[in-house]
């Protein structure tokens, strides 16, 4: 069968530097750090006592208490990001049939907050089992799509992928799927988290996963630099919406570029660390590719897992020199994560926007905090340090990798 084109009509985002697309972007291209001290709780104890926070973020702006109440944060961002990317794609009932909509999002760890406010209150109570009855329905990852779905009356295939780190570029290449074979004609899709919480920082901490640099916390996520030491925690998500590119073109509707391509792997090597050669991170470029029937060579940015950890790191780069071989060298490489820290499963999700916005722009947004290129990293590649770059980009290709060995790839091409 004629597989049908699937093109962005929308964007939404609330991240660490920017509430919206446009401020996600402006601090994006001016190479902003969104980490500071922990506000969430006090985190004076804690090997790690920062993070990067959305900020000025007050749900009953934009959803009613009653409402929000039942509610996690990660529901809360998530239903607030998919407004904004709605509202943005102009979709409505006049010009679609919501029975072919879908919502697919992504979310590694969901209603993290809820169920540590939920058992502190327990054990507080001496045993006394009285729990809020919305524990269940707000603790669990998919909430998250079921209240946007009902919020907009969208009955098409709705559900949540949970992949850790990979979880939003899997929900964006279901929903990619859906729409390619015809089974529905657009699909709201992205990813939220919100873990900064005593139990995600203090749990990545014993997993020595996140960075104690706690004298100069903007400073913190260094991607590729020979001086990091782990990866700085962020909150918050992206969305798009991805549509039939005959319909969006039959009702008028902007389009921002077209998504060619996706891939999965498995490392299945070990259930934290990435494979050493990089060759689960190699084989979901590689299928992305395939899929989207490009060369390598016609890649012209990608954005990176680049989680600034010493492992990952270096194997990732390590799958590009692998997989592009002496175009490894001349196409542009950068982490957004040096800006926004790691989203977990909404990484994904503000990643896609990220990689979107740089086609809209035609400018490769920096990795920042990058002094000193580590030494195992060939100096040829270009990391793009600190500073922004105005390109010619065609074709943007952007990684996530997970626990557990997963990996997912989408390529994003202009229109």
């Amino acid at each position: 069968m004629t597989l049908k084109r699937v093109v962005v009509t929308g964007l939404g985002a609330l991240t660490p530097i920017g509430n919206t697309v446009e401020e996600f972007w402006n601090g994006l291209s001016n190479g902003v750090s969104g980490c500071d001290f922990i506000t969430r709780f006090d985190a004076t104890n804690f090997k790690t006592r920062f993070a990067c926070e959305v900020k000025n973020f007050e749900v009953t702006d934009f959803i009613p208490r009653q409402d929000a109440r039942k509610m996690d944060l990660f529901t809360q961002f998530g239903v607030v990001i998919a407004d904004q990317a709605i509202a943005d794609s102009g979709l409505s009932d006049e010009n679609i049939n919501k029975e072919k909509v879908g919502v697919i999002w992504g979310s590694g760890i969901g209603g993290l907050k809820t169920f540590e406010d939920e058992m502190i209150g327990f054990a507080q109570g001496n045993g006394t089992p009285r729990f809020n009855p919305f524990f269940i329905p707000k603790m669990i990852a998919d909430s998250v799509s079921g209240q946007i779905s009902i919020k907009h009356g969208f009955r098409g295939p709705n559900y949540v992928t949970v992949s850790a780190c990979s979880s939003a570029n899997n929900a964006i290449i279901d929903a990619f799927n859906y729409i390619r074979l015809g089974r529905i004609v657009a699909c709201i899709s992205g990813g939220s988290e919100a873990t900064v919480a005593q139990a995600g920082v203090g749990g990545f901490n014993a997993l020595k996963a996140l960075s104690e640099r706690n004298d100069d916390p903007k400073t913190a996520s260094r991607p590729y630099d020979r001086d990091r030491d782990g990866f700085v925690l962020g909150e918050g998500g992206g969305a798009i919406v991805l549509e039939e590119y005959e319909h969006a073109k039959a009702r008028g509707a902007k389009i921002y570029c077209e998504l060619i391509g996706g891939g999965f792997s498995s490392d299945a090597y070990h259930i934290t660390a990435p494979h050493p050669e990089g060759y689960g991170a190699y084989l979901s470029m590689k299928d992305a590719l395939e899929d989207a029937q490009i060369a390598p060579e016609e890649v012209d940015y990608i954005n990176t897992h680049g989680t600034s950890t010493p492992l990952g790191d270096p194997q990732e780069i390590k799958a590009i020199e692998q997989l592009f071989g002496d175009h490894a060298y001349k196409v542009s490489i950068s982490s957004t994560k040096s800006m926004t820290g790691h989203l977990l499963g909404g990484a994904g999700a503000v990643e896609s926007v990220a990689g979107i916005l740089a086609l809209e722009h035609q400018m490769v947004p920096p990795t920042i905090n990058l002094d000193n290129i580590d030494e195992v990293i060939d100096p040829r590649i270009d990391l793009t340090p600190n500073v922004a770059k105005a390109k010619k980009l065609n074709v943007v290709l952007s990684n996530c990798f997970g626990f557990g060995g997963h990996n997912a790839t989408l390529i994003f091409r202009k229109i």
